[in-house]
């Protein structure tokens, strides 16, 4: 059935005369665009707001065009082509983050920029026309598709500061600009830093001490040895793997209407990527077992593929060709953008319904890729040994073929309108027994993961205008020119996974490990050495050091592809170990820190935040692996166990979720937004949830204190890893030594307890 969006119904109308057309520009734009965008962006990006999100202000015109980290956000005249759109629209990023828009205010925001989005009274901007043709050569010298180049370490005048490559690189930068790096964090500081970085768990007060004991004999020595030892926890692979999981877009229902229908198995995927991390499976490797483990790797690797076959699973409400068509086309899409933007940071998804107006990505080559996926399909998968796969499958096929026996002798007495004879009903009731027997004797099932498989070989065409119903040339199945390794790249074995998997895992892919170092660099320094994580194209952030970027890539490589091996580089650096203090002068010069002159703090994402509090109160599960937990109130084992839905609101653990922050997996996620919002603190003062954490770890203190000082010190040294000041022990022995009012419901020292869980100090990293 044809549907149309508001926009092609008002279009309509208007041209037959039915609604009075649209106002003049200038009016549209201060009736309806100014108000809306007033309302929605400009308490995080506009000159007014406390903190302006990701250096975006759409509080006027040259903000609007200029863009923030990510890129310019709009194309005047093209709002296929404007970031600003998808992040609407939740295809990206996902904005307002707390809501989406209407599909009015959607349609209105299309309306203004389709008219060149005009913002009266500042000068404008004249839309790109599309590319008929790309300079090739040109674009081609862009930095993302130029290999990684080898750089001499650079000279630097402070020698005493640095410790490894690391800072040399930042270090070069901060004295040419005539900035100083801040000094180390005290150890109590940095033995917290290291373990919410590598196993989003809090240290014990004992290994605080222990820490604090060793590095004063040797600073060096006691990180590295406190690496190695996280680095070779099991949990290590729970908060790593938690990372990747937002790039594959992990979650345990289908999307859209389906996520009420179950993936009873997406489990197994989350599992074996909690297990690759934990082995240091090389990064190569674990690209190409994504992308084609069932065919590269060996029994259980098959699984990796659940990066493609867990996405969103789009199906026609109805029977006709044309929504069958499209609901394909959006399966293949989200395939397309996963593997694209996870793996190579580039927005190849643009390209759907024309040439990419801005990266060397013509439509071809995006159905080139397409046409590989577009010979694949999701099955289930059998995990147990061969001998059970068969045994189990031999009895299932004998119980059917009895059940079908059955069936025919009682359709044919039926058919021929008489009596179940004597010898008729005699096999009938030979044959149920049989059936009743075999099914007593059935043996257990053998587990299944959902995985891709391959099923045809042919070439796709490219959808005229993103129509797959309007097919034009074949688009012959190979890589990406600009990425391509010869020249000679047609791709005829199987789907093209197989070569597919090769070249992205390639190191002379000149994106792959520049990707993966970028995106390990932003979880332990809080942002990116580029910006935009998942968009390395020409609209995406340039690197702040591409120097050490490249140097990164080559020693990932160099490593033989070990993450963990880029883990102790980055971690055992100066850089890593500096204060997050803020210093005037720098701040003055540098207030973004883009030149990473002190240690970005970091508010704790939804999961380290719930671990944190389940150790502080010594009620925290540490059981590994299985099925997941639904209801996050009542579960007590890791937030990484957690049942999601792509919806949002399907489970009881996803109201939970997304009240902090934890993004809606609908596509591949770059960067987790971080907001601050009345809800998250209303929860923390008034959910039973948080109410039971302070009831127990009021618990702990009593059974550990031996008076109302003691009380506060222990309170302190567990959650924030610190003595309390001589006012905050003042204080906190002052309220709980304080007569109960009528209306408190709660002992004085459970409310202390709840306030301090609630605290800043105990959600934020410095």
């Amino acid at each position: 059935m044809l549907r149309l969006t508001f926009h092609a119904c008002l279009t309509l109308l208007i041209a037959v005369g039915h609604v009075r057309a649209e106002p003049s520009s200038d009016e549209f734009f201060e009736t309806k665009i100014r108000p809306l965008l007033a309302e929605n962006c400009y308490a995080c990006h506009s000159a007014k707001a406390e903190n302006v999100e990701a250096g975006l202000y759409l509080d006027h015109a040259q903000g609007v065009l200029q863009g923030g980290d990510s890129g310019a956000v709009l194309v005047p005249g093209d709002p296929d082509a404007s970031l600003l759109m998808r992040a609407v629209n939740y295809q990206d990023v996902e904005m307002p983050p707390d809501r989406k828009l209407s599909a009015r205010q959607i349609d209105l925001l299309r309306s203004w920029i389709e008219q060149g989005a005009v913002w009266p009274d500042e000068p404008q901007v004249a839309p790109k026309p599309q590319r008929a043709d790309y300079d090739w050569q040109e674009l081609a010298s862009h930095w993302a598709f130029q290999a990684p180049q080898s750089h001499d370490l650079p000279t630097v005048t402070e020698t005493s500061w640095p410790r490894n490559g690391i800072d040399l690189f930042l270090l070069a930068k901060l004295e040419q600009a005539g900035l100083q790096p801040v000094p180390p964090a005290s150890p109590r500081v940095l033995v917290r830093r290291i373990y919410f970085d590598l196993i989003g768990l809090p240290p014990t007060l004992s290994q605080v001490d222990q820490f604090v004991k060793a590095y004063g004999h040797d600073d060096g020595r006691a990180v590295a040895e406190l690496i190695d030892r996280l680095l070779a926890s099991p949990h290590y692979g729970e908060r790593w793997g938690r990372h990747w999981l937002d790039v594959a877009r992990y979650s345990d229902g289908f999307g859209g209407f389906l996520d009420s229908n179950r993936n009873q198995d997406a489990w197994r995927y989350r599992d074996w990527v909690i297990s690759a991390y934990n082995q240091d499976v090389p990064y190569d490797q674990f690209v190409r077992l994504q992308i084609a483990g069932d065919l590269t790797g060996a029994g259980e690797d098959a699984i990796g593929t659940g990066f493609f076959a867990l996405g969103p699973y789009y199906r026609s409400d109805g029977g006709d060709p044309d929504s069958v068509a499209q609901a394909k086309s959006e399966t293949l899409d989200d395939r397309m953008d996963t593997l694209t933007r996870g793996f190579l940071a580039l927005t190849v998804s643009c390209a759907r319904c024309h040439d990419h107006k801005f990266d060397p990505i013509p439509q071809l080559d995006y159905y080139s890729l397409a046409g590989v996926f577009n010979n694949t399909d999701v099955r289930l998968f059998p995990l147990g040994p061969p001998e059970q796969v068969r045994r189990y499958d031999e009895h299932l096929a004998a119980i059917k073929q009895q059940e079908e026996r059955v069936k025919q002798l009682r359709q044919q007495a039926q058919k021929e309108k008489r009596d179940l004879t004597a010898d008729e009903k005699s096999q009938v009731e030979v044959g149920n027994q049989q059936i009743a027997e075999l099914k007593a004797t059935l043996p257990a099932k053998y587990p299944t993961a959902h995985a891709l498989v391959d099923t045809g070989t042919s070439d796709m065409h490219v959808a005229l205008r993103g129509n797959p119903r309007k097919p034009g040339q074949l688009a012959p199945r190979r890589f990406l020119k600009i990425l391509a390794s010869s020249a000679k790249n047609r791709w005829d074995h199987g789907s093209g996974r197989i070569q597919l998997s090769e070249e992205i895992s390639s190191s002379r892919n000149p994106l792959t490990a520049r990707v993966i170092v970028n995106r390990i660099w932003m979880h332990h320094f809080g942002r990116g050495l580029v910006r935009s994580p998942s968009n390395f194209g020409i609209l995406g952030e340039p690197p702040t050091h591409p120097m050490l970027l490249d140097w990164l890539a080559l020693r990932l490589i160099d490593s033989e592809w070990s993450i963990k091996s880029l883990h102790r580089l980055m971690m055992n650096s100066a850089a890593y170990q500096m204060s997050s203090r803020v210093d005037p002068a720098n701040f003055s010069s540098d207030g973004d820190n883009r030149l990473v002159w002190r240690m970005n703090p970091r508010r704790m994402d939804v999961e380290v935040w719930r671990d944190s509090l389940l150790a502080a109160t010594r009620e925290l599960d540490l059981v590994m692996n299985g099925p997941p937990d639904e209801n996050l109130e009542q579960s007590r084992r890791r937030t990484v166990y957690a049942k999601v839905s792509r919806n949002g609101d399907v489970f009881e653990s996803d109201r939970f979720l997304r009240l902090f922050d934890f993004p809606l997996m609908r596509a591949t996620v770059a960067q987790r937004p971080s907001s601050i919002v009345p809800q998250q603190y209303l929860f923390m003062l008034n959910s039973h949830f948080m109410r039971e954490r302070a009831v127990a770890f009021a618990e702990r203190i009593r059974k550990q204190a031996r008076d109302d000082y003691q009380s506060i010190r222990l309170a302190y040294q567990w959650l924030y890893g610190r003595e309390p000041s001589a006012a905050e022990l003042k204080l906190g022995v002052t309220f709980i030594r304080g007569e109960m009012q009528p209306n408190e419901e709660l002992p004085r020292l459970v409310q202390y307890a709840q306030i301090l869980l609630s605290a800043n100090e105990f959600m934020f990293v410095r």
